[in-house]
């Protein structure tokens, strides 16, 4: 195999353009998959970490229906709100833990002589265990009823900085859209989700945000339920609950988050399947240039191939020769390729540090065997055709 190898080699750089050429369409097809896959591997692994950092049993529920038409209450058709009430019926539904009702909406808020407009959110207390998000210094205001607003807020630690600084905020009053609210926590550092910036926010009584944005229905409820094995009970029970107080009417959405990991998984799995795509149309432009530089190599070795054979090479030998040079070349068209993608990697994550790229050691395993299966498929027809010629004739040949 050595020897083989030897061979190959010194056949490539004997026709180093040719060569060359004949890898640049493995080299490109490589290339773009370990690109592509490295950039949808990293958003899988961005959004997966996006949706898990509040847990997966976790449920969300919207009103409206993703199947309802037309516009509500002027045809004819209406969509029941959904309200502190229902959240509170949700709490008796078998295998439910905490429920969260709540609303947003953008506010300035003021405090330590500074203001700035931000995400405003109505939740009730229990938000800390259902998104998974611990309260860094202070706490909540007290459970209660959640119809009652008290003026207590919790700010996020950005918000916190950008008012008070590094000055103690507990104890502060802020006032909120207007409204006075003493400051009674400061929020672990999160981060953000899907572009909202979790940490510069404030968290005030869910009542109390209806009041200041004028609504009179909850923008989403989520609740967290015990085991992920309860996921399709506790959606049962919800729809039952929820149906059966808007009137025998699902108007409304339940959301898990095993469900939006699935519909991503799928997108993903399809987009992958785009760039196995877009890489075989270069592999198999890689295939055919191989394969026409081996099978033109056949013509030119004939007086090579008839002394091999005359001074007693077998069939079976010249073939490997000729399959070891096309593995070869398209091994080393592979290499390139792998190289190039993995550097064009790099300078996306230079050139947009905001933009997810992660290479699966798998990928590039699996791109260098490809590169070698292909090398091999183009030479099979070229070899059985440098293996099938007659000495005697392949000497005379010019």
């Amino acid at each position: 195999m050595r020897e083989l190898i030897f061979l190959a080699l010194r056949a490539i750089r004997g026709h180093r353009l040719r060569s060359a050429l004949s890898m640049l369409g493995v080299a490109i097809g490589i290339a773009s998959v370990i690109l592509l896959t490295s950039i949808g591997e990293g958003t899988r692994a961005y959004m997966v970490s996006q949706f898990t950092q509040f847990g997966t049993n976790l449920i969300g529920i919207n009103p409206g229906k993703s199947e309802t038409s037309g516009l509500p209450g002027a045809l004819g058709g209406t969509t029941h709100k959904l309200t502190i009430d229902d959240a509170e019926a949700l709490t008796r539904v078998p295998g439910v833990e905490k429920v969260v009702p709540m609303t947003f909406g953008s506010a300035r808020v003021e405090g330590g002589g500074r203001g700035r407009s931000v995400f405003v959110y109505g939740v009730t207390p229990e938000v800390a265990a259902v998104w998974q998000w611990g309260v860094r210094v202070g706490s909540f205001w007290p459970s209660g009823d959640p119809r009652r607003g008290v003026a207590q807020a919790v700010l996020g630690p950005k918000l916190k900085r950008e008012l008070f600084g590094n000055g103690n905020a507990l104890g502060q009053f802020v006032r909120i859209g207007g409204s006075r609210f003493r400051v009674v926590g400061l929020m672990e550092a999160k981060g953000q989700f899907l572009g909202f910036d979790l940490d510069d926010a404030a968290y005030i009584p869910v009542a109390s945000a209806m009041k200041i944005f004028n609504m009179d229905e909850l923008m989403e409820i989520d609740l967290t339920f015990t085991n992920a094995s309860m996921l399709e009970q506790v959606e049962e029970g919800v729809r039952s609950v929820l149906t059966d107080r808007h009137g025998g009417k699902e108007d409304f959405a339940i959301t898990s988050q095993a469900a939006m990991l699935e519909v991503f998984g799928n997108i993903m799995n399809i987009v992958t399947m785009a760039v196995g795509a877009i890489g075989g149309v270069s592999l198999l432009v890689g295939v055919i240039g191989i394969l026409t530089m081996m099978w033109i190599a056949v013509g030119e070795r004939m007086n090579e191939i008839g002394l091999i054979r005359s001074i007693g090479a077998t069939r079976r030998q010249v073939q490997l020769v000729f399959l070891t040079e096309a593995a070869t070349l398209s091994t080393l068209g592979g290499l390139i390729g792998i190289a190039g993608g993995l550097g064009l990697c790099a300078l996306l994550r230079v050139a947009v540090p905001g933009l997810p790229v992660q290479t699966p050691i798998l990928f590039v395993g699996l791109a260098v065997t490809v590169s070698f299966a292909v090398g091999l498929l183009s030479g099979v027809m070229p070899a059985r055709r440098a293996a099938t010629l007659d000495p005697i004739e392949a000497l005379r040949a010019e």
